[in-house]
């Protein structure tokens, strides 16, 4: 897991979970749940009764709809997880059945209808993150019909939720060939409106998770090529950083094959000199010590580093701290070896900045003619990566 910056850039979570349907705006997750749950004050369940969900009473679409609505969160807390997860497998159950009541009774233009229309995705979004597979096939068959609404919103949440099930099935299956296909379909719904910020939002996601195919560069690469103008263009602010920032996401998808630039000051204030790099092999590692993956990653650079720095092994660590008395600390405690460029910039690290950054930590490796060979050398990837560079050193 890495980590990430907050706003709109941050929501990079896996793509294939429940942020997904953030994105569309459809999801509740847990933890939100158990922050919304009454005070202490309100009164537990009393021993040996279950949080449950009661039948859904008949009446009016509007009666209806407000019985789903106050269904979550729930009066009482849950004892447990589990117990809090049927719960909501209750809820987006009888949601479903009062979206399905409702739908027959109005007509598409009807507020009511769009309401319920958006209760049934939600639902059945839900129902499928929590494992049912049927929901989730329910869910794409369902937004399909809605792909032509004459509300344009349910139309185009409709679009994206249909979106969200090809990439989920795609990423399930692991069948990575659709994806191109995917990024126009994409595409299309962004131009449609480049300053919905769910769809932008599920841009950025979609681009995130691509990033994650085995050897998926080079569709990242495109995905980005094809969003960055279009969110660029848009006349909303946030929309329009997030897509200026994909040229620097750009830059660092490209780079396998080539020169990495690297520039700053290192701890002790001197000038970084990348020239003293010439004919070795080199990690560069985004990093901060605030970061527990990173620091996870640690000891191993640090076992690489001892076993492989005299054959011409070389680690470059760029700190995205803000404050360099911890970097410093941090350093002299594990006695790590290898120069450390920091800027005290965090996030607005220059390097960081110019390769667009969204994560650590973030692990390069540079071959001794200087070009990049991989974006991803974390763990055992870098281990083996240097056992076949350095086959042939004494």
């Amino acid at each position: 897991m890495s980590h990430r910056p907050a706003g709109l850039r941050s929501s990079l979570l896996p793509f294939v979970s429940t942020v997904l349907a953030v994105v569309a705006g459809v999801a509740i997750p847990v933890a939100s749940l158990h922050a919304r749950q009454p005070a202490a004050t309100t009164a537990a369940p009393e021993a040996g009764t279950e949080l449950s969900v009661p039948p859904l009473p008949q009446g009016t679409p509007e009666q209806m709809l407000e019985f789903v609505e106050g269904l979550l969160p729930p009066k009482t807390q849950p004892r447990s997880r589990k117990e809090m997860m049927k719960y909501i497998s209750d809820v987006s159950r009888v949601s479903v059945e009062a979206a399905d009541a409702i739908l027959p009774k109005v007509k598409a233009d009807d507020p009511i209808y769009a309401k319920a229309a958006k209760l049934k995705l939600e639902s059945l979004m839900r129902l499928s993150q929590l494992g049912d597979k049927q929901a989730g096939e329910d869910m794409a068959s369902f937004a399909a019909t809605l792909a032509n609404s004459p509300v344009k919103e349910l139309a185009t949440e409709a679009k994206r939720l249909a979106v969200v099930s090809a990439a989920q099935k795609m990423f399930a299956e692991e069948k990575f060939d659709t994806a191109p296909a995917l990024v126009k379909q994409v595409a299309a719904l962004l131009a449609a409106d480049p300053d919905d910020q769910k769809t932008a939002g599920l841009v950025m996601q979609f681009c995130g998770a691509l990033e994650q195919i085995p050897d998926g560069e080079k569709v990242a690469a495109d995905a980005l090529m094809t969003f960055g103008p279009i969110l660029a263009g848009s006349k909303d602010p946030k929309i329009k950083e997030l897509g200026e920032s994909f040229a620097g996401k750009l830059r660092l998808l490209s780079l396998p094959g080539k020169p990495m630039e690297i520039k700053g000051e290192l701890l002790d204030g001197k000038p970084f000199n990348q020239k003293g790099l010439a004919g070795k092999v080199v990690l560069v590692d985004f990093w901060a010590t605030w970061c527990g993956p990173c620091i996870a990653e640690i000891p191993n650079m640090l076992e690489q580093y001892e076993k492989y720095h005299d054959k011409g092994f070389e680690v470059v660590g760029i700190s995205l701290d803000e404050e360099k008395d911890k970097v410093d600390a941090f350093v002299a405690e594990n006695k790590i070896p290898w120069p450390i460029i920091y800027a005290g910039k965090g996030w607005q690290d220059p390097t960081a900045q110019f390769y667009g950054i969204s994560g650590i930590p973030q692990l390069i490796l540079i071959g001794r003619d200087g070009n990049v060979i991989t974006l991803n050398a974390r763990g055992e990837k870098l281990a083996e990566r240097l056992a076949e560079l350095f086959k042939d050193a004494g």
